[in-house]
């Protein structure tokens, strides 16, 4: 095979891909209504990357390039020895920023480790602060175990904690102001994210519960004078600022606010498979390419790079006869 000719990632539109979502297992402690069935089939372990494989591909990415590394799930805290993963992706030259998503029931166990491995930031799930309601949408959470965790991950060193929260209307949407309230309060930032239509759910259920970013935005307009920002994060969401606070409101709108034209990331599964677009199942297999080739980065690199052509101009999530997406958002790292 021949060398890849550059060391940067740029698809057939002209993007260059600098971020990767790495999911580390498709398993999670919770069954969140939005994000996977109640009864649950999981991959076999053996078909998932090891922490070996992980860090090569991880490797792969940054030396191509990529700025940013998240990592995902499923619940990426109960994945074994995942400091050990943290410390050696950190420690990768270029990269620049190492995060995290978590549903908190491990954090306030782990927080600490993650810290000293290198973490540099954490995004949190919680969409209601009602210990009822947080039970049911998660169907197995403790809603006083995550709060814990929040401000023991905080203690911890990590400054820039952010909660992402998807509200569904009829379920949480009379909560938008309180969750803004309490991130302010706690000098969190809060991103809105809009649901994503993956697995086996109801169609017209998701039709009924959809609430844009925008109807949100006049939600906390009657409280909060809103400011856009051009911040980014090196992801899909849009800021604002609320006037004299420092805590940044995010919006992260697949259906409502197409972001696609400026789209940076692509996704690498549990078991391995590069998605290049979270709404579009075109993929390879880089886990038969690591395990046929163990530790040639090189071979994983070039894979990669001509995948690059795979990635399609944007997602259909408003065209319900293109949306034909089966597996669910624990399978596609969150």
């Amino acid at each position: 095979m021949a060398a890849p000719k550059t060391n940067v990632l740029v698809d057939g539109f002209g993007r260059r891909v600098s971020y990767l979502r790495l999911s580390v297992t498709d398993r999670c402690d919770f069954r969140c209504v939005y994000c996977m069935a109640e009864e649950m089939t999981f991959v076999p372990r053996k078909e998932i990357l090891s922490l070996e494989e992980l860090a090569l591909v991880s490797q792969a990415f940054v030396e191509l390039g990529v700025t940013k590394i998240r990592l995902t799930g499923g619940e990426p805290l109960i994945r074994k020895d995942i400091q050990t993963l943290v410390k050696n992706i950190a420690k990768l030259p270029g990269l620049e920023e190492l995060t995290l998503t978590t549903n908190g029931s491990q954090l306030s166990r782990l927080a600490p480790s993650l810290f000293q491995s290198g973490l540099n930031r954490i995004n949190v799930s919680l969409d209601t602060l009602k210990a009822d309601r947080f039970k049911e949408i998660t169907r197995t959470g403790d809603l006083a175990k995550v709060l814990n965790s929040i401000k023991v991950a905080k203690s911890a060193g990590f400054n820039n904690i952010k909660i992402n929260s998807v509200i569904l209307k009829g379920r949480n949407d009379d909560e938008i102001l309180d969750l803004a309230r309490f991130s302010i309060r706690n000098n969190l930032d809060l991103t809105f994210i809009e649901e994503m239509p993956l697995g086996l759910i109801d169609e017209q259920q998701r039709d009924e519960r959809f609430i844009s970013s925008a109807e949100i935005r006049e939600h906390l307009a009657r409280i909060y004078k809103l400011t856009s920002s051009s911040e980014k994060s090196g992801g899909p969401a849009r800021y604002y600022f609320a006037e004299g606070h420092d805590t940044r409101f995010g919006f992260i709108s697949p259906h409502s606010e197409n972001f696609c034209s400026s789209c940076n990331r692509v996704r690498v599964t549990a078991e391995g498979r590069l998605l290049l677009c979270l709404g579009n199942e075109n993929s390879i297999d880089l886990r038969a390419i690591t395990r046929n080739k163990p530790g040639d980065v090189d071979v994983l690199k070039e894979a990669i790079q001509n995948a690059m052509v795979l990635k399609p101009e944007q997602h259909h999530f408003n065209d319900a006869e293109q949306v034909k997406i089966v597996r669910f958002m624990n399978a596609t790292g969150g």
